[in-house]
């Protein structure tokens, strides 16, 4: 369609709008309608423009965005204003998050207002909350199977309590970010459970079908997401007489986004949690939003439409709010969830950097980064205005999902690769002080994912136990080491709650029936807080990583370079224990970070003057920004102690 009949089409709904919409002081909507409509007409034809109802469910499409932005706070709008001026506001390096179950960390919404002090003791400026909204007891996989899309949890407390934290963290100018699960329901929402009762339009939200005949042929090319407790990737529901497309677990019900209906709903949840305060919405298990028959039904294009879309309502009625894609696919997909316009984000401006996260495992067990700098250089680079999402441990399992090519690139083979890593993290590997254990092992193929706290996979459970000083030490090390790293890559760190003070894995789970089978509950704490106050003992474990992140975050703060404005350039030292870049400040030249990581158990070297050399970094009086020492050289060689890391800036 030509834009002079899309804005034609557009005046046309807009007549059509209801009465105590059209009534309202609409002035900045109808603006960024105007100039976001071509698209959205455009990308909501090529999903559903062969339907006889298009044009009526367009109309609903509008009156939805309308509706959400007439109840959408005036302070809320006010940032949206500021942001739309300031682009580039969530690339800077002022913003450090940390994802939070809400229950193991503060019990409820109240007891988190008190416990914002810490996390501004720590540095730490934007919250994850994971999701709180409304979940069947025993069947909510961790707060993904979610019954009820607008109300939340009631042992969290209520959704004014959400809102007065939302502008409790305003104030402190600390960013608010919440999960909307797009993929699937619980099989105990409304939907489902009208769908039971035969209403056909409920139906026609899931994938359900009479016989297996579909499914079946599904099945042919759908992966297993999790073999271990849900085989398969449809369920029989005997109320409806129907199978179900059920990929992760039998009670999560895969949405049917062939239906418009189901976008405008979805579109409606999202712009619910943007009015409610959320500054970022984090978009769950996004790559599987569409399905089609002989794919694996993963990252297909109708997945991206819908993302752009999505983003493209949001950017009229809530333009402040940025997405976050849980996409934890193989890394050339990646990297398309931010869209593929050259420089804006169309789809999400935030995406989970998976790749990095299992590399620096890799190059943790290994001892070198052989894999950690090919797979970094085979990466492609992200658009300017999008960022990554840096983590060294979730509330999820740890995926091995490097590229295969990758791997053989650097010497070794990819099945036997893997395999070693899952033993060696799982504590099957004689000389690994790691306690893991695994997830998802797949008895088909061989495969299996790792669960795990940080400080446990990086042996300071082990080290504790044996109460030997000096491997307690290599194991901070390596915890100060993997935050160091995702402090200064390029993107947003993401701190896991209880990592900033070593807390290990939690083995209560085992006697919860609900848990027991599912290891990933070994690495979602509850706090004690008794504990916390360790961080304040000289030289306790907690105080030796409290404080040591929490200087980290504020040397990163204080650098413009690492900022995120794709300045980061690898650089090889010819040393396979090393992971060394530059981070250039593009405003200023010659303020530059050379970030020199050892992954090794014993001090490493470089020659400064093959850099200096190659006109790669200006060398003067280097010293570390975090401790302000002075590296130790010999000449042009830079000494790198064991799993030691540098901010190397010149005086």
């Amino acid at each position: 369609m030509y834009e002079q009949q899309s804005h034609y089409l557009l005046n046309s709904i807009l007549d059509q709008l209801k009465p105590e919409i059209r009534k309202r002081d609409l002035r900045h909507f109808y603006t960024r309608l105007g100039a976001n409509f071509y698209a959205i007409h455009n990308l909501f034809q090529q999903l559903y423009g062969q339907r006889e109802d298009f044009q009526a469910q367009l109309l609903r499409l509008v009156s939805v965005m309308a509706s959400q932005y007439i109840a959408r706070d005036a302070a809320l709008k006010s940032t949206d204003a500021a942001r739309e001026q300031d682009h580039h506001w969530f690339l800077r390096q002022e913003w450090v998050g940390m994802a939070l179950y809400l229950d193991g960390f503060a019990g409820d919404l109240a007891g988190l207002r008190g416990k914002l002090p810490y996390l501004q003791e720590l540095g730490v400026n934007m919250v994850h909350i994971m999701p709180i909204l409304e979940c069947p007891p025993g069947a909510s996989d961790g707060g993904y199977a979610v019954s009820n899309f607008r109300n939340i949890n009631a042992r969290a407390g209520s959704l004014e309590e959400l809102e007065s934290l939302g502008a409790d963290l305003r104030r402190r100018q600390m960013l608010l970010t919440l999960d909307v699960v797009v993929n699937h329901t619980s099989d105990q929402h409304e939907w489902a459970q009208r769908a039971r009762a035969g209403e056909k339009a409920f139906q026609d939200f899931y994938y359900a079908f009479d016989n297996r005949d579909i499914p079946d042929l599904f099945e042919e090319t759908l992966p297993e997401i999790f073999p271990e407790t849900a085989p398969g990737n449809f369920t029989f529901d005997e109320a409806m007489k129907k199978w179900v497309m059920t990929v992760f677990n039998r009670y999560q019900w895969d949405l049917n986004y062939s239906n418009p209906a189901v976008f405008i709903e979805m579109l409606d949840i999202i712009l619910f949690w943007a009015n409610k305060g959320a500054d970022i919405v984090r978009l769950d298990a996004v790559a599987f939003l569409w399905k089609k028959i002989g794919t694996t039904s993963q990252n297909e294009r109708e997945a991206h439409l819908i993302l752009q879309l999505f983003k493209d309502c949001c950017q009229v009625t809530a333009p402040g709010v940025l997405f976050i894609a849980e996409a934890i696919v193989a890394p050339v997909e990646i990297i398309k969830y931010f869209g593929e316009d050259a420089v804006i984000a169309k789809e999400c401006e935030i995406a989970y950097n998976a790749t990095f996260m299992a590399l620096l495992w890799d190059a943790l067990a290994t001892h070198n980064a052989k894999l950690l700098n090919q797979g970094i250089s085979s990466l492609p680079d992200k658009l300017d205005r999008a960022t990554w999402l840096n983590y060294a441990r979730c509330h999820d399992d740890i995926g091995l999902g490097f590229d295969d090519t990758d791997i053989r690139a650097v010497g070794y083979e990819p099945v036997a690769h893997r395999r070693f890593l899952i033993d060696y993290y799982t504590g099957a590997y004689d000389d690994s002080p790691a306690r893991g254990r695994p997830f998802g092992r797949n008895d088909k193929t061989g495969d299996a994912r790792i669960s795990g706290a940080l400080a446990s996979l990086a042996g300071l459970e082990t080290a504790l136990e044996q109460g030997d000083e000096a491997a307690v030490q290599r194991s901070i090390d390596k915890i100060l080491l993997l935050h160091g790293l995702i402090m200064s890559f390029g993107g947003i760190p993401l701190i896991y709650y209880g990592d900033e003070l070593g807390t290990l894995n939690n083995e209560d789970f085992i006697n919860d029936a609900d848990k027991a089978q599912d290891s990933r509950w070994l690495h979602r704490p509850h706090y004690d807080w008794a504990r916390a106050e360790q961080r304040f003992q000289r030289g306790s474990v907690e105080q030796r990583i409290f404080d040591g992140l929490k200087q980290r975050i504020a040397v990163r703060k204080s650098i413009a370079a690492l900022a995120d404005y794709n300045n980061r350039e690898l650089l090889d030292v010819g040393n396979p224990h090393l992971f060394v870049f530059t981070r250039t400040n593009p405003a200023v030249a010659l303020e530059s970070v050379l970030v020199v990581a050892n992954f090794n158990d014993r001090p490493e070297q470089f020659n400064l003057r093959d850099l200096r050399n190659r006109g790669r970094f200006e060398v003067g009086d280097l010293h570390d920004k975090v401790s302000g020492a002075r590296p130790a050289r010999l000449n042009d060689q830079v000494v790198i102690p064991a799993f030691g890391l540098y901010w190397l800036m010149c005086s």
